[in-house]
């Protein structure tokens, strides 16, 4: 098959203008002494209401204002509103108020004008959300508009990871990408499951994509699952087992049905060290 690569575009009319704000907000995180409420809050607020900007909290209490404008400005600030997560059991109240301001940040630009489809900016602006949010990342994460997390502080990202729209990465009990790992659209990862008995019966498993794993199109890896290097969950598939490496699991259960033609004579035994590795780290 061809090799048909990304195009590299000229710089945006605009680039200035997106590398001040940028840098303006990098410098505010990299400062102990900021409330990441109020950045987060004065961001929103600049790029969704200017003209409240700097009069925010008198505008919440200006009867004049229609109650839903007021509504509005008031969900601008993070401590206003509340995350489904918040409420689970095992989230950690401490950890978790750390990280929210910039989870409200960032589902709340991928909904804006300016977030959209925008993917360049967007890009970058996750880019530097995420080692404040998450428990690592490693260099040029790619991740695109509406992706979610639970907690986000278990989730550990490699290096050249890439994550596409409408992705649901619940690292309630933890996530562990490697390098080089491409999640498509619509896809779902896992790390807790529930009785089938009782509801609030909760299991929490580290899950783990190994390097160069794809899962594919709205398929869905369970928690506790292990994704050998270079597996592949496919289209719609729901992998409820581990994956070997090297290995293409479609269906539902997802089961192997070939495996790639790069994979090395030792696939078996890279398996074995594989998964065995994963689950002692």
């Amino acid at each position: 098959m061809p090799r048909i690569p990304l195009q590299s575009l000229p710089a945006r009319p605009a680039a200035a203008l997106h590398d001040a704000w940028l840098a303006r907000l990098a410098s505010a995180l990299e400062d102990p002494a900021v409330d990441r409420n109020d950045l987060c809050r004065d961001t929103l607020l600049e790029l969704s209401f200017p003209g409240y900007a700097g009069r925010w909290a008198a505008a919440l209490v200006d009867e004049s204002l229609p109650l839903g404008v007021r509504v509005s400005l008031s969900a601008c600030d993070p401590r206003n509103i509340t995350l489904e997560p918040e409420y689970y059991g095992d989230c950690d109240q401490e950890r978790f108020q750390r990280v929210k301001p910039l989870l409200w940040l960032w589902y709340s630009f991928d909904r804006l004008p300016i977030g959209g489809q925008a993917v360049e900016l967007g890009v970058r602006l996750r880019r530097l959300l995420a080692p404040h949010i998450f428990k690592r990342v490693g260099r040029n994460f790619k991740c695109f508009q509406h992706v979610e997390f639970s907690f986000g502080y278990n989730l550990e990202v490699g290096d050249d990871v890439v994550v596409h729209r409408h992705v649901l990465l619940d690292d309630r009990g933890g996530i562990r990408l490697g390098n080089k790992v491409s999640i498509s659209d619509y896809a779902n990862i896992y790390s807790h499951t529930h009785s089938i008995v009782e509801q609030v019966d909760v299991t929490n498993a580290l899950t783990v994509l190994g390097d160069g794993v794809r899962v594919t199109y709205h398929a869905t890896v369970l928690a506790g699952v292990h994704v050998g290097e270079q597996g592949m969950v496919g289209a719609v598939a729901v992998a409820t087992k581990d994956v070997r490496p090297y290995h293409v699991n479609v269906g539902i259960p997802a089961k192997s049905v070939r495996v790639k033609p790069n994979a090395p004579a030792d696939a078996g035994d890279r398996l074995r060290t594989s998964v065995e590795r994963q689950r002692e780290d």
